[in-house]
């Protein structure tokens, strides 16, 4: 599960997350215009409903993030949309904890930003690659993304947390190829039907 609870990671990856987070919800702020606030809302919104629905996944369970594509729609102002979406998680439905936000939110938000950001790169060069392999590379980047920063958190947290943290990892492997599915064709039907939402 993407959502660490408190009392778990150590506290050098405690503040590592919060600069992380802080960065990123700065640059994302400063690039965010009025008139790219309902977009903002509207994903937030998207990725608060996904992030509810749990998949049990072995030994734990497992989430829709949609993180790729809301990196792919708005670039850096996906960390503020996460962040959003991740404090009301935490704090109305107990997922993860607030002394974890920061790490939370830079295990979700950084990847799904420089997945997006990627997947963007090739949409801008449709010579090279299709539209749906840009989703591809969003959505399911963002998850194996996510899935090694989770990973890395908890690994650098402790050794007892090791063995646990490479089984954590590939229980994310199914949900990387569905996620990499839905974004390549949300992808595809943006481009045919609102290719403006891309820009």
């Amino acid at each position: 599960m993407a959502h660490i609870p408190d009392g778990i990671v150590s506290t050098p990856v405690l503040l590592a997350g919060a600069v992380v987070a802080a960065g990123g919800i700065g640059l994302g702020l400063r690039r965010l215009t009025p008139e790219r606030l309902p977009k903002v809302a509207v994903l937030s919104a998207l990725f608060f409903v996904a992030s509810l629905v749990h998949f049990p996944v072995g030994l734990t369970s497992v989430h829709l993030m949609l993180g790729g594509l809301a990196g792919l729609l708005l670039g850096w102002a996906a960390f503020p949309a996460i962040a959003v979406g991740l404090i009301l998680q935490a704090v109305l439905f107990g997922f993860g904890g607030l002394l974890v936000l920061g790490v939370n939110i830079a295990n979700i938000a950084l990847p799904a930003v420089l997945l997006g950001l990627a997947g963007r790169g090739l949409l801008a060069r449709p010579a090279l690659a299709h539209p749906a392999f840009a989703g591809v590379v969003a959505g399911g980047g963002a998850v194996a993304g996510t899935a090694l920063m989770v990973a890395l958190s908890l690994a650098l947290s402790g050794r007892e947390f090791q063995v646990g943290a490479q089984a954590l990892a590939i229980t994310y492997v199914p949900l990387m190829v569905v996620e990499a599915v839905f974004t390549a064709a949300l992808l595809g039907l943006l481009v045919k039907v609102k290719p403006e939402a891309l820009r």
